[in-house]
């Protein structure tokens, strides 16, 4: 069963923003901590950031300042801001709760 549906990628030109969603079934996002990954193309799975289930927030040093993690608990869905995109942010975006499996990903495209 598929726990987290990834939506809101899209193509957007260089210094674009988008907002990505991450919509959970079978838990609470307000019980567990939540994950936003991506994959850039032919490269490794890269942690961005994470919503703990307190609140916390961290990001990745190659996003901090741009994206931004937040979490609706009464539609159970975390929201990541993407803003001042750049080339090198193109990548199949998931998001997944601890010791739970990505969902099928969104695909965020930064071109010109």
């Amino acid at each position: 069963e598929v726990e987290v549906h990834e939506s809101g990628g899209d193509l957007v030109q260089p210094g674009g923003s988008l907002t990505l969603s991450c919509a959970a079934s079978a838990f609470s996002v307000s019980t567990v901590d939540v994950h936003w990954l991506r994959q850039p193309p032919g490269k490794g799975l890269e942690w961005i950031s994470s919503i703990s289930k307190s609140g916390d927030i961290k990001y990745s040093d190659s996003v901090k300042g741009r994206f931004t993690i937040s979490r609706d608990d009464a539609k159970n869905v975390v929201y990541l801001q993407l803003n001042s995109l750049k080339t090198e942010d193109t990548a199949m975006y998931y998001c997944k709760k601890d010791l739970g499996d990505r969902g099928p990903g969104t695909q965020v495209t930064v071109s010109s």
